[in-house]
């Protein structure tokens, strides 16, 4: 007897049997129709099992030699093999050539693409450049939709005319020209030399160096050497080739490169060679750009090795999103299957990104579009896209990426690269790319740590150096100078050699010593005018000059000037005549204000001592003995002292301020009466001017056309000297009036004439002394730098004592100017506060007696004080002599009339 229990069980078993083997069967089925698929694709039948074939795209990449192509190829299978996934109503076949590196047979493959193929849209490497001439001869590519994946974009306004459906998936060039500027402008290096490859038709956009340079002039850089490396491909002896550039360069003085374009191939070689010649030593600075920087993850410890210390920027994007998360893990999967020999280094870069979304873009606008859409209306659709993609926000502007690009700044360090900071067009340099706030944002490179030069650590290479085989530079020294203090050039008959001395020279000498380079030179003695030395420096004629030139805006033209290493003015020089001191009236000693106020505080002292010590003195009653007493009282003029306490602590701090103004006085006046003084003959300029007098002044300088174009002399007025023995004869014989020396001639030339020239009042400010380079030296700012050094240091402070005379001032005129109240105003004070508290006093102990009070009115309103007064200075005038009694009886009497 069968077990129910044991039978359910059978059975539940069979099912569970039949449903693997069903299970089986159809998952067999799914793999012969999915091999079948593959095979009818491989064999060139492009109908999919279910879908039904929309159109084909072209490819024309270099995919056997280039790095950037093999990525390239391998993102545009993964594009096409995810939008079949995705959309499987529609399928896209992807057709792609190998241009190997070759424009002539990227050109043939274009045509053969459209013509055999029938590719509805074209993704390529080929620029504008290389388009447009195939344009006129297959009139089909001037309407295909064409996809250029070359970068840095290149694109003159004329071509992109003739091809209005080529776009431009990449950044344009400007941008990374601007990058390389804000970079090298950073660091203030002066001059740069320029590499690239001509590949892919850069060469035929000659416009891009012009663009570069003008690009560099607004951070004040110039190219001095631009250097042209032919394709890979073209080349037989590639190493041989790139070596003896690099000799020809390391043989400049510049020391800064800049890889403007080339392929990843093309740069392995170079740091290469360049590491084996020393080129990659302290000193030296490399810059590249996004097709170098944006590979350093996949290339070899070797290639890093050989690049340490090299900067260089790539285009940034969001590396940690999840979409390029999952992009990376298949990409890495899929490269390593087709490339195995690269197996160890297969991230994808920013390159591969582009070409993933540049399919998708035409993947996605054929879906969109019905399936015999025009390919204008295709193009159309690709310049409306709007989507997501792996390499960021994807939107057309003119069939250019609208997106604004950011590049990361990186520098090479061991076995990888460090992150410095993020330029973008809009925000400059910033410390990440995230935030660009203004707390985040930053100006200097210093505030991200040190950077790794070419040699290890250090400050930051100068980017110039002199050689040992660079030639002496030859420095011009004026030999017709008209003052020997600051440049002389004399004979060393001994040595037989030229001797160059003065303050100028000195100067110079101090300033190489600050330099971090040596740099050899040679002093030429030039027979001319100052103006003429600068234009020989303008004409290459002269490598510098170095002497008394004064910075005036006339000469930036020709050539540009350091630092000044002193000050300078024009002054107006001219004869000095004797100023004989006015002592007629010796009231001028003191000032007007001066003078009333000690009357007005005399006065006042008096009258307050008169209050006090009327009682005591019943003599000088009434308001006439009140005024002779305010007068005689303080020299006791009447034969008596003061009894009132009062009075004498009123008039002690009054003595005192005579006693001093009076020894002021004394002194001031014995000056006035002994000493000599100096005035100028001719006050100002004006005066010169229209009195049509004739001026002098170097003839070799720029103070003839100064004294023409500004100060408006009339030329025939102006006599021109080359020493300054010609200005003493001509001042003697009246040949001229005045001179105009710059300031430091003018201290030479007052210093050893001092007695018998001054300096007037008119000066007018110019730019100082400095040394001349051609425009766009290097050591401008290098020689600017260490003499700002030299002044710090104190050092030009004792050199220019050569140029002082302690025994004879320039500055002999004296202030003619009178004393005034201010070196007396601390005792005026001190004594009228206690006349001031004495006043009080006796105010309070006379306030009862009215009496006295009501007398001053009395009398007052009577007028009857100038009487009094015209009485008393007759007699004192009067010429019959009295006695002392008789003086004192007459003056009873008057006093009594008066009170009468």
């Amino acid at each position: 007897m069968i077990n129910p229990s044991h039978s359910i069980y059978l059975l539940n078993s069979k099912v569970k049997m039949s449903l693997v083997i069903l299970s089986l069967c159809m998952l067999s089925l799914l793999v012969a129709v999915w091999t079948e698929t593959n095979a009818d694709e491989a064999a060139g039948d492009h109908r999919p099992l279910a879908c039904h074939i929309m159109g084909n795209i072209g490819g024309v990449i270099d995919y056997r030699y280039s790095r950037v192509g093999k990525e390239q190829k391998v993102a545009m299978e993964m594009a096409v093999e995810d939008f079949a996934r995705s959309s499987c109503s529609k399928q896209l076949v992807l057709q792609l050539e190998d241009s190997r590196g070759d424009s002539a047979r990227a050109a043939s493959s274009t045509v053969e693409l459209i013509d055999s193929k029938q590719v509805r849209a074209l993704i390529g490497t080929m620029s504008a450049q290389e388009t447009g001439p195939l344009s006129r001869v297959a009139k089909n590519i001037k309407y295909l939709p064409i996809i250029s994946l070359t970068s840095p974009a290149i694109t003159p306004p004329s071509i992109a005319h003739q091809l209005p459906h080529f776009f431009q998936f990449s950044d344009h060039i400007t941008f990374h020209i601007q990058c390389i500027a804000a970079i090298v402008g950073q660091f203030k290096w002066r001059k740069v030399t320029v590499i690239y490859e001509s590949k892919n038709g850069f060469s035929a956009y000659s416009g891009i160096l012009t663009l570069l340079s003008d690009t560099l002039k607004a951070v004040n850089t110039d190219i001095e050497y631009h250097l042209t490396f032919p394709s890979l491909p073209s080349l037989s002896n590639v190493e041989a080739f790139i070596e003896q550039e690099l000799v020809n360069m390391r043989s400049r003085s510049n020391r800064v490169f800049v890889v403007v374009i080339s392929s990843l191939e093309m740069a392995v070689l170079l740091f290469e060679k360049a590491k084996q010649l020393g080129m990659m030593e302290k000193g030296y600075v490399w810059i590249v750009t996004d097709e170098i920087a944006s590979f350093l993850d996949s290339c070899d410890s070797s290639v890093v090795n050989n690049m340490q210390g090299v900067i260089g920027f790539r285009t940034g994007f969001e590396r940690s999103s999840k979409p390029f998360k999952r992009f990376r893990s298949r990409f890495r999967s899929k490269y390593r299957s087709e490339y195995p020999e690269e197996e160890e280094h297969c991230n994808p870069s920013i390159f591969a990104l582009r070409a993933y979304d540049a399919t998708w873009a035409i993947a996605q606008a054929m879906k969109n579009s019905p399936e015999k859409i025009s390919s204008k209306d295709l193009s159309k659709a690709i310049s409306s896209s709007r989507f997501r993609g792996v390499s960021g926000a994807i939107r057309f502007k003119n069939n250019v990426l609208r997106k604004m690009p950011s590049f990361q700044i990186i520098n090479v360090v061991g076995n990888s690269y460090r992150e410095l900071a993020v330029w973008s067009p809009d925000f400059g340099f910033l410390k990440s790319l995230e935030k660009h706030d203004g707390v985040n944002s930053s100006s200097s490179f210093e505030e991200w740590g040190p950077v790794h030069w070419p040699g290890g650590k250090g400050s930051v290479p100068r980017g110039w150096v002199i050689s040992e085989t660079d030639i002496p530079l030859k420095i011009g020294v004026p030999a017709m100078g008209a003052f020997h203090e600051f440049v002389k050039v004399s004979l060393d008959e001994a040595n037989n050699k030229t001797c160059v001395t003065g303050f100028s020279i000195n100067v110079f000498e101090a300033t190489l010593k600050r330099l971090p380079y040596n740099l050899p030179y040679v002093f030429v003695p030039f027979n001319g005018s100052y103006d003429k030395m600068v234009e020989q420096v303008y004409d290459k004629g002269l490598d510098a000059a170095v002497g008394d030139f004064s910075i005036e805006p006339g000469r930036f033209q020709y050539a540009e000037f350091s630092q000044p290493y002193i000050d300078s003015r024009l002054v107006m020089t001219v004869p000095a005549k004797s100023a004989k001191s006015n002592i007629t009236w010796m009231l001028k000693t003191f000032t007007k204000k001066l003078w009333l106020l000690m009357v007005a505080m005399h006065m006042f002292i008096g009258c307050l001592v008169w209050i006090l010590e009327r009682g005591n003195n019943t003599e000088f009653e009434g308001i006439g003995g009140m005024l002779w007493f305010s007068v005689t009282v303080i020299f006791h003029a009447h034969g008596q002292p003061l009894r009132n306490n009062l009075s004498r602590v009123m008039v002690a701090p009054w003595l005192f301020v005579i006693l001093i103004v009076t020894a002021s006085f004394t002194a001031d006046l014995s000056s006035r009466m002994t000493v000599s003084r100096l005035e100028p003959s001719v006050l100002d300029i004006d005066t010169l001017l229209k009195t049509n007098a004739p001026v002098g002044c170097n003839g070799n300088s720029f103070v003839v056309r100064y004294l023409t174009n500004v100060l408006h002399f009339k030329p025939e007025n102006i006599r021109k000297f080359y020493s300054e023995n010609d200005y003493l004869e001509a001042f003697e014989t009246g040949h001229i009036k005045a001179a105009f020396f710059v300031e430091p001639h003018a201290k030479i030339f007052l210093g050893k004439y001092c007695k018998r020239f001054t300096q007037a009042k008119s000066t007018f400010q110019l730019g100082g002394f400095g040394f001349v380079f051609p425009k766009g030296s290097p050591l401008v700012f290098d020689m600017s730098e260490a003499i700002l050094k030299v002044i710090e240091s104190g050092e030009m402070r004792q050199m220019e004592e050569i140029l002082s005379f302690p025994n004879c001032s320039s500055d002999a005129l004296r202030d003619n100017s009178s004393l005034d109240l201010e070196p007396f105003a601390g005792l005026f004070i001190l004594s009228g506060s206690v006349s001031a508290f004495g006043f009080l006093v006796a105010i309070l102990r006379t306030g009862k007696n009215l009496q006295i009070l009501s007398y001053i009115q009395e009398a007052l309103t009577k007028r009857r004080i100038w009487r009094w007064a015209s009485i008393h200075l007759s007699r004192e005038n009067s010429t019959i002599p009295k006695t002392k009694d008789q003086v004192q009886a007459s003056t009873s009497v008057e006093l009594a009339n008066f009170a009468r």
